[in-house]
């Protein structure tokens, strides 16, 4: 269960919204910015942001840190305005920025010490066990810890106090493969405890594993925001299929009355899609072929970011 807000009745709002961005608008110039953006995150919900680099989604972070003033529309977290009220919010908010810069304070030790004083954490426990999880050498100074040393620090911190709300940009930057599964376990454990977390990313893995909704934004604005639930619905179902030769290959893209989807033919495998009760036209269509594999593979939001944004087919 999430544990007491220390705000109070403040954090109990009516609808739920944990955080409400109505009209948000930044202009820097020259097309850059974020442009009339409108979305909520609901208590306990994982929602994650999607797009390019220069999108808008630091922008959009850094000000319901409250690091900047919009040119127009608002922001709010468990009912208060992110930069009228950033000190109280803050005492409610785990936050990993885009860019680490740490205080000159000696070790990562240091530093998770004097962060744990100001949050007023005293499970000291639960800080070695974060950094168990990270494999942290929190004793090694922050001027010579590599990008994902200091990415590690930063969750770890972001983490240990068990927030109510969690903002985390691009959260898994500098991590290898088996550090980037243990966050999205973690996430999923801060989803159960009750938190309530807004991530932007631009693997889609940790999307996938983790947001309940996604919003996808391009050039400052938004473009579409789906529920995982649904996003998939009525889509066509992709099995890839793996031929052993180039002759094999050629001989069924030639002769295959299936929609193909995506070709390969350096590594031999292409995509077919097919309608939900079209399977067995699949087993029909490869019966005299020498297939080294045939696998499904599920619709996903980067086929949803590549068709919708990009306006085309996914191709890996």
């Amino acid at each position: 269960m999430l544990k007491k807000s220390k705000i109070g009745a403040i954090a109990d709002t009516s609808d739920n919204e944990i955080i409400k961005v109505s009209g948000l608008t930044r202009d820097f110039g020259s097309g850059k910015g974020i442009f009339d953006f409108d979305f909520s995150v609901k208590r306990g919900e994982v929602f994650g942001i999607v797009g390019t680099n220069g999108s808008g989604k630091t922008t959009t972070l850094r000000h319901l840190m409250g690091f900047m003033k919009p040119d127009s529309g608002s922001c709010e977290i468990m009912g208060l305005d992110c930069r009228k009220n950033t000190a109280e919010i803050m005492k409610h908010v785990g936050y990993v920025p885009g860019e680490i810069d740490f205080p000159d304070v000696g070790s990562g030790t240091s530093f998770l010490k004097i962060q744990a004083e100001f949050l007023k954490v005293t499970d000291r426990e639960y800080i070695s066990r974060l950094a168990d999880m990270f494999k942290l050498d929190t004793d090694a100074p922050l001027k010579r810890m590599s990008k994902g040393m200091k990415q590690k620090t930063a969750l770890v911190a972001a983490f240990m106090s068990r927030p109510d709300v969690l903002l985390l940009d691009e959260p898994s930057t500098g991590l290898d493969p088996l550090m980037r599964d243990t966050l999205i376990e973690l996430i999923l454990s801060e989803k159960e405890r009750g938190a309530t977390v807004l991530m932007s990313s631009h693997i889609f893995k940790e999307l996938d594993d983790t947001a309940d909704r996604v919003l996808f934004i391009n050039n400052g604005r938004q473009t579409d925001l789906i529920e995982k639930e649904s996003f998939s619905k009525g889509k066509p179902r992709t099995y890839r299929l793996g031929f052993r030769s180039y002759e094999e290959y050629d001989s069924f893209v030639k002769h295959t009355a299936l929609d193909i989807a995506y070709e390969n033919r350096k590594y031999l495998h292409l995509d077919v899609s097919l309608t939900e009760n079209a399977v067995n036209k699949l087993f029909e269509e490869t019966a005299g072929f020498d297939i080294r594999y045939m696998k499904f593979r599920p619709f996903t939001l980067e086929d949803h970011y590549t068709e919708i944004l990009e306006g085309g087919k996914y191709s890996a």
